[in-house]
């Protein structure tokens, strides 16, 4: 479809430019055009959109979850991330279909929607199904690869790098990655070094995310986790590391050195009590840094709103400095941080060429008012009622309550309470 997006205040998230009132084009997936109103334009439309003088934005980018987990959410909380994992999360788990999980990613999904993600970057079970609810609802994911001790080989990875990595539209995509350095063999990572290094691909992996870890690393490698997988050349290409809460000073070298990114999780690892990501000293040493929400089994809550007022709050707090991580820093992790941490760099600003993945954000909402800072009002102040519409590769998929995806909202709901009720009893 050809859509025009107009009376609308633009915020395109490139550098050094700010909100302005214009129009946007959408042509099939892609923006053919985001500027000032062209008053002559002879283009056709198939849907003109009118902006009533909100903001236009790029979507933002969940680059941590683990999205069919809906059906824990709040079953098992309250618990220590160990006792949490290994009794309540892998028993259940065990459990799950390729058909449970495809309607759990979408109940996820919707309410990503809601929160204005336009992509996420999941690590979880069962790519066929995560592959089938993307090819459904017309959503964005990139697969980050989950390998571990408990399934996966070295070829079935190999195997999935090339299948899921053929989508032209780029809806699917797939990176490179492990669970943990806790879960997974030496043999097994120093395999997934083996193809990073084959094909020159980045990996992805839990790292640091409670004080346990990485003392029980130490005592078993003499090394933290970051330097130990460092060790076995799994960096080499770069990567991403999730959480990052427990850094030694010579990880800070690492992570710098080998160009990774750090996916913060603000939400979970307060509710876990895994502690809070130095997200400060990453900024400061030019470390990039994206926003996760994490699973909903240990947020509860797929909220980017929430992610990015904890991401700065916290840095204030903790660094006894009210200048500390400010909202637009802040803004630019959710927004275009992510779609480098995700490798989505074609979905990273609002403008031509990129993949039409923005939001609408509804400024008639006594939070936004007054209008002294836009994008200050967002990390401050914002939240999910101010998402008014979700467009990802050029579709509508959320607008004004209602959801237009392949299956009603009642048929989701129900799909996703009957496979809690049977795993969990």
């Amino acid at each position: 479809m050809n859509i025009r997006i107009y009376n609308v205040r633009i915020l395109t998230m490139e550098a050094g430019k700010g909100i302005f009132r214009g129009e946007v084009w959408v042509k099939g997936d892609t923006i053919a055009y985001a500027g000032p109103v062209i008053l002559d334009s002879k283009e056709k439309w198939d849907q003109e959109i009118d902006g009533r003088g909100n903001l236009l934005m790029p979507g933002f980018k969940n680059a941590h979850t683990h999205s069919a987990m809906t059906f824990l959410r709040s079953h098992a909380d309250d618990m220590k991330l160990d006792e949490w994992l290994n009794t309540r999360v892998f028993p259940a788990e065990a459990k799950l279909t390729g058909e449970d999980i495809y309607w759990l990613n979408k109940l996820a999904i919707m309410e990503y929607l809601t929160s204005g993600i336009t992509s996420v970057f999941d690590m979880y079970l069962n790519k066929p199904a995560a592959e089938r609810t993307v090819k459904d609802t017309g959503y964005r994911m990139v697969i980050c690869e989950s390998i571990n001790d408990f399934g996966g080989t070295i070829q079935e990875v190999e195997e999935d790098y090339y299948r899921y990595n053929q989508d032209p539209d780029r809806r699917i995509s797939y990176q490179l990655g492990f669970h943990a350095e806790y879960t997974t063999s030496r043999e097994l990572m120093e395999g997934l070094s083996g193809l990073s290094e084959k094909y020159k691909i980045p990996v992805y992996v839990h790292c640091s995310e409670t004080k346990k870890e990485v003392e029980d690393c130490r005592t078993r490698t003499g090394m933290t986790p970051v330097a130990y997988m460092d060790s076995l050349g799994l960096f080499a290409h770069g990567g991403g590391l999730f959480h990052g809460v427990h850094m030694d000073e010579g990880d800070f070298d690492i992570i710098k050195k080998r160009g990774l990114y750090v996916v913060t999780n603000p939400a979970s690892n307060l509710k876990l009590a895994s502690g809070i990501a130095p997200v400060k000293r990453y900024l400061d040493m030019g470390i990039p840094v994206a926003i996760g929400t994490d699973g909903p089994a240990s947020n509860n809550c797929l909220d980017m709103f929430r992610e990015m007022f904890l991401t700065t709050g916290l840095q204030k707090a903790v660094c006894d400095d009210p200048e500390a991580v400010p909202a637009m820093e802040v803004l630019k992790m959710a927004a275009v941080n992510g779609a480098y941490a995700m490798g989505l760099p074609e979905c990273d600003t609002l403008a031509e060429g990129k993949k039409a993945d923005m939001i609408l954000i509804d400024l008639q909402q006594p939070n936004m008012q007054p209008l002294q800072n836009i994008e200050k009002n967002l990390v401050y102040s914002g939240s999910k009622q101010n998402v008014k519409m979700t467009m990802v590769g050029g579709r509508v998929l959320y607008q004004d309550g209602n959801y237009y995806l392949d299956s009603s909202k009642e048929e989701i709901f129900a799909r996703a309470n009957e496979s809690a009720r049977r795993i969990l009893g």
